[in-house]
C-alpha cells in the first residue's frame, strides 16, 4: 500500500541536491513526479479590486504539492459559497523541488531486499515549493465588503499545511 509520509518529514528547508545531468545515464533523478496543482489563478482575473488579503509564511519551509492543491480547493470552495464569483484567488508559489525517499523495509527477510544506507539517494515521491520567510503563498483580491470572508477562507486552509502563517490585509491604491 503506497502511503504519503507526514508533512513535517519534508518541511524543513535543507540544501537542495538533485543530480540532473545533460547525459541521461548520469542522472540520479530519472523523472520528476507530476504536479498535482491544477490551477494557479481563479475568479475574476480582469476586474480591479480594492483590497488584497495575503497568506504569508512565518518561517522558511517546504510545502508539498498535494497540500497546496488541498488548500486551493478549500479556499476556492469557501469563497464561492460566501462571495460568489466576485474575487480573484492566486497561488503565488510553484512546487519545483523534488522530494526523495529511501524506503526502508522491516520484518523477516528485509536484510536481503535492500541496501540500507549504501547508495541511499532515494526515489522521487513528489515535488514541493520552497518558501522564504514572509513569502506570500495565497493572495485573494476582493472588495471591502468581502474582506472578512476572504480572511476566514484563508484561515480554514492553514491547518492543511505545515508551519505557521499570518494573514495580512493590504489596500490596493488605484
Amino acid at each position: 500500500m503506497a502511503t504519503l509520509r507526514r508533512g513535517h518529514c519534508s518541511s524543513p528547508v535543507k540544501r537542495a541536491y538533485t543530480r540532473k545531468s545533460k547525459y541521461r545515464r548520469k542522472n540520479y533523478i530519472r523523472a520528476v513526479p507530476t504536479n498535482k496543482v491544477i490551477r494557479y489563478d481563479m475568479g475574476e482575473k480582469t476586474k480591479q479590486f480594492s483590497y488584497k488579503v495575503e497568506l504569508q509564511v512565518k518561517e522558511p519551509i517546504q510545502i508539498r504539492h498535494n497540500a497546496l492543491e488541498s488548500c486551493r480547493q478549500i479556499i476556492n470552495r469557501n469563497l464561492i459559497r460566501h462571495i460568489g464569483q466576485d474575487y480573484y484567488l492566486k497561488l503565488n508559489v510553484y512546487p519545483h523541488q523534488v522530494i526523495r525517499e529511501n524506503k526502508m523495509l522491516t520484518g523477516a527477510g528485509a536484510d536481503r531486499m535492500q541496501t540500507g544506507m549504501q547508495r541511499a539517494f532515494g526515489t522521487p515521491t513528489g515535488v514541493a515549493a520552497r518558501l522564504r520567510k514572509k513569502q506570500t503563498v495565497f493572495s485573494v483580491k476582493v472588495e471591502k465588503d468581502n474582506v472578512n470572508h476572504a480572511k476566514a477562507a484563508l484561515k480554514k486552509a492553514t491547518p492543511r499545511m505545515p508551519g505557521t502563517f499570518s494573514i495580512n490585509i493590504v489596500e490596493i491604491k488605484k
